[in-house]
């Protein structure tokens, strides 16, 4: 009896759709937009040119985000082979940015707080086209989630057109005023950083405001799987770092980055474009509550085990 009800739950799960309005899809987009603005407010044009005149940190970081962790997420759903909605929310998830709340982990790591904020800023820039190329790419490859796919008839073009609007115009907007007016954006980024994690928990909780039943009812088939997801970006990110000779402060700074996935937006376009697909929505959720549990963890271990030096903390 229990043994037919689990499988008769898991394989329910690729057609439950949860229910979300044009209103709450609205505020979700907004919530989203002022994080991002957040985030924005205390980038600078010279935190995109470090990147150029010290290229190898943060080129470690970008292949570990855009390359390595989508491999590696191809991988694990070979090796375990879920359902094809929870594919297609592990590929979406391992497809976004890095998350609003990284900068804040690796400062508290005692990480490299530079390399971390040159790294949200180049990647947020890149994800307006690698989102959707790393999405539509490692989902083809896979044929259940190929099918979703073509099922809901995934326009790229669209998908990199929301994509821009919800990360491109905040950005931009944010670093205006951080040109513009600095002394404003100098008293607000403390409070708009502080609160991105109050602000993250709120879309969660948007998006799961008339479905909160279902999301208690199938969450205990992404539990382990989201962890060991997020334990592998996190290990990924230290591991590439080792591998390409960083120091120590520049490896926990693409761990984080690499561990602290942009979920928010990724229940934007689960919404936006797989008509909420419930599989895809509750990796994205979970994800998104786990990974600042699991982000915290690792940082408050690494500041109470710190191996760095204050020069390494400071500098790319």
């Amino acid at each position: 009896m229990t043994v037919n009800y689990y499988i008769a739950t898991v394989e329910v799960i690729d057609q439950v759709r949860l229910n979300f309005s044009e209103a709450n899809l609205f505020y979700l987009n907004l919530s989203l937009g002022f994080i991002m603005f957040g985030v924005a407010i205390n980038l600078r044009l010279a935190d995109f040119l470090r990147v150029i005149r010290n290229p190898k940190a943060a080129l470690v970081g970008m292949l570990s985000q855009f390359f390595v962790l989508p491999a590696l997420t191809f991988l694990l759903i070979l090796i375990v082979q879920p359902r094809p909605s929870f594919a297609l929310g592990m590929m979406l998830v391992a497809a976004c940015p890095g998350g609003n709340i990284s900068n804040f982990m690796v400062a508290m790591a005692r990480g490299n707080t530079a390399l971390s904020v040159s790294l949200t800023a180049v990647s947020s820039t890149l994800a307006i086209l690698m989102t959707p190329i790393n999405l539509t790419l490692w989902a083809s490859l896979y044929a259940p989630t190929a099918s979703i796919l073509t099922e809901v008839h995934l326009n790229f073009w669209q998908l990199l057109k929301t994509i821009s609007l919800l990360l491109l115009v905040p950005i931009v907007l944010g670093m205006l005023l951080r040109t513009w007016k600095p002394k404003v954006a100098e008293k607000l980024h403390p409070i708009m950083h502080y609160s991105s994690i109050f602000i993250f928990v709120a879309i969660v909780c948007i998006a799961f405001s008339a479905n909160f039943n279902l999301f208690l009812e199938y969450i205990h088939l992404v539990l382990l799987l989201v962890l060991a997801h997020n334990a592998i970006a996190l290990t990924a990110g230290y591991q590439i770092g080792k591998m390409f000779r960083l120091k120590q402060a520049e490896r926990r700074s693409i761990a984080i980055e690499t561990g602290i996935q942009n979920s928010g937006l990724g229940l934007i376009l689960i919404f936006s474009f797989f008509n909420g697909l419930g599989g895809m929505a509750i990796v994205a959720a979970w994800w998104g509550i786990w990974h600042i549990i699991s982000g915290l963890s690792l940082a408050f271990f690494w500041n109470k085990n710190s191996l760095v030096t204050q020069s390494e903390i400071s500098n790319v």
